[in-house]
């Protein structure tokens, strides 16, 4: 079985930031080490809303990871004492703390430490994701051996976690991939539906859609995401339509694909159903961009105008168009005493992220004169995405050159356009994308 993380296989080549840091003579200085940790936790913190930002593109997203990779090795230097401190971290555990202390335990070969980071998953939410991220992070060099072992390994979350690592590497498990499909273990079994459409395992279309009806709700997902990538457009989209329209965990997922296959009258029913709840607004606006149909376009320059919908509006406007509202000139100052996010007000409950943080705050007026002007240009029943119809070679300049939010849908369309690619995970440390971009172009 080829996994690409045992001795003897072919890794994923590096570059001059993804290498393993060599221990140095001179003793660490426990106050440098610990900043190291402390800014590794922030940037690993604030990494996790920029890879799915409207507003941040790969080169962004690579100036980060320069400085957390610059973090990271200051703390590998440190040998035995900087993995001592990113374990210290995790009396305060966040997924910062897991992703920083997981790293410096599979560069410095302790297992000890790493079956401390998995005893925590049950108790602490997101640390599973935190410690698959940390598997995305390291090279195929730095992994050899342990990736093996987790799929090989008896507890379900540990073949899991190996599956999640093979699908960030975009390696293939082999028959391990088959066998957790059929699992008794429904995270197990979901964690492999969604690898084989990541991995874009045609041979495994007729298990996806066998799970279609699967008893667990994330399977089915699942199963219906990976079948419609991999070329399924009846049950699969049926079901993803279906999960759509209601509120559940993996609606936007559901919608993000369902909307990107159908035709113009199937969106236009599932738009349709969403406008009966005001409660969808914001689900609504969103699929209309995915939609990308030029009927929409008016109605969204309308929603322009409200100040809590404009600039998601505005950014489903250019998901249909491809402007760069900003670099336009077709934006305006935000309302004055705004504020993006949660406050400093300890009285305040809602501590919730901007969702629409980063975007511009686009101009009515200025919009719509655009529109007028630039509307001719357009072909009506045609579907638009980032200003011209969807094809491979769009799709990989948007890989390029888009944000993030355009980078994801662009990868999903490559999927979909030739079923059995596998998906590009815009999500991967920035030069390991660059690499697999070079190999698309």
């Amino acid at each position: 079985m080829n996994t690409g993380f045992t001795a003897g296989q072919p890794n994923f080549g590096r570059s001059k930031i993804d290498t393993n840091v060599q221990s140095v003579v001179r003793s660490p200085i426990p106050t440098v080490v610990s900043q190291h940790v402390e800014d590794a936790v922030v940037l690993r913190s604030t990494r996790s809303f920029l890879v799915s930002a409207p507003h941040v593109k790969l080169l962004h997203l690579g100036r980060l990871d320069e400085r957390l990779a610059a973090h990271l090795d200051g703390v590998a230097v440190a040998g035995d004492f900087g993995v001592r401190r990113a374990e210290a971290a995790l009396d305060s555990p966040g997924t910062g703390e897991v992703f920083v202390a997981a790293v410096g335990a599979i560069k410095a070969g302790q297992p000890a430490g790493l079956d401390r980071l998995f005893s925590m998953v049950g108790a602490l939410p997101g640390a599973e994701k935190a410690l698959s991220s940390a598997f995305g992070w390291l090279s195929a060099q730095s992994l050899k051996g342990t990736v093996s072992e987790l799929l090989h390994a008896a507890e379900p979350f540990s073949k899991r976690l190996g599956i999640a690592a093979c699908a960030l590497h975009s390696v293939d498990p082999g028959a391990v991939l088959d066998l957790a499909i059929s699992s008794p273990d429904a995270p197990l079994r979901a964690r492999a539906l969604r690898c084989a459409g990541e991995l874009g395992r045609r041979d495994l279309l007729p298990a996806c859609v066998e799970h279609l009806t699967d008893e667990d709700r994330a399977c089915t997902l699942w199963a219906a995401w990976s079948a419609a990538l991999l070329g399924d457009r009846g049950p699969a989209i049926a079901l993803l339509r279906q999960l759509s329209l209601s509120p559940n965990p993996h609606r936007n997922r559901a919608l993000q694909v369902a909307l990107k296959v159908l035709d113009s009258d199937g969106a236009h029913a599932v738009l349709g159903a969403l406008a009966k709840d005001p409660a969808n607004q914001r689900a609504l606006l969103q699929g209309a961009g995915v939609a990308g149909d030029l009927h929409y376009v008016p109605w969204l320059i309308k929603q322009i105008e409200d100040p809590k919908l404009t600039r998601l509006a505005g950014e489903s406007f250019s998901m249909i168009t491809g402007l760069d509202l900003a670099y336009l000139d077709l934006d305006r100052k935000p309302p004055e005493n705004f504020e993006a996010g949660p406050n400093d007000d300890p009285a305040d409950p809602d501590v919730a992220m901007d969702p629409d943080d980063g975007l511009p705050w686009p101009d009515p007026e200025r919009v719509q004169r655009w529109w007028s002007a630039n509307q001719a240009r357009f072909v009506a029943s045609t579907r638009y995405f980032m200003g011209e119809t969807v094809s491979r070679d769009l799709c990989v300049r948007v890989l390029k050159e888009g944000f993030q939010r355009q980078r994801i849908a662009a990868a999903e369309y490559l999927c979909l356009l030739q079923p059995g690619t596998p998906l590009f995970n815009t999500a991967a440390p920035a030069w390991r994308q660059e690499r697999w971009l070079s190999k698309l172009t």
